[in-house]
């Protein structure tokens, strides 16, 4: 095999990997979200732009607002997972530009002074970051239970402000009983791939 991943490593970050649809009551610690950032902050994104944020919903409180802008399919996953993340994208990010890119700092006004410029780099890059994000989950043996299924406008007044776009919902903690549902077959190599 041609990977030097280790293939343990390669089954806990890919191949044995699920979207967990129930989970055990086992607390996310603190600690271990900030293992998990400290990991995939490192994910390349263009101009090292970084505009995931991230909102961490633990309380009752919390939890309760955000459910009831959940798809119904996805209430009672989000209701009893330990930890729930929001994830979206900042479209002020090139605020931070100057620190990010200290060897080019014009590039916050050369090529993101416009906002629609900025929304559609953010939405890509934070996209970029929120794969990142879920594989730093597994590397930290939990699982993730990504969603897209919600009320984003919802989301978006209740948590998060005109300059976040929310991209996906993510359920984490320890699979609990019956959390995956069967693997959904792939495309092959050459399904996906063509040589010029």
């Amino acid at each position: 095999m041609s990977l030097v991943l280790d293939p343990a490593a390669q089954d806990l970050l890919f191949r044995e990997a699920r979207t967990a649809n129930t989970f055990t009551d086992e607390p996310v610690t603190d600690e271990q979200i900030q293992a998990i950032y400290d990991l995939v902050k490192f994910g390349p994104t263009a101009f090292n732009q970084s505009p995931l944020r991230v909102v961490l919903v633990r309380s009752a409180e919390g939890r309760e607002r955000l459910v009831q802008h959940m798809a119904e399919g996805n209430r009672p996953k989000t209701s009893t997972a330990p930890l729930v993340a929001i994830l979206a994208a900042d479209h002020e990010f090139h605020e931070e530009l100057p620190a990010l890119l200290p060897h080019f700092p014009q590039a916050k006004d050369m090529f993101f002074s416009e906002r629609p410029v900025r929304e559609s780099a953010a939405v890509l890059n934070a996209a970029l970051q929120a794969a990142y994000f879920i594989i730093g989950v597994r590397a930290a043996g939990l699982a993730a239970g990504p969603m897209t299924g919600y009320d984003a406008a919802g989301i978006q007044k209740e948590f998060l402000d005109d300059d976040h776009a929310p991209l996906m919902v993510v359920n984490i903690g320890k699979p609990g009983e019956d959390a995956w549902f069967p693997r959904s077959p792939r495309l092959s190599f050459d399904e996906v791939v063509t040589t010029v």
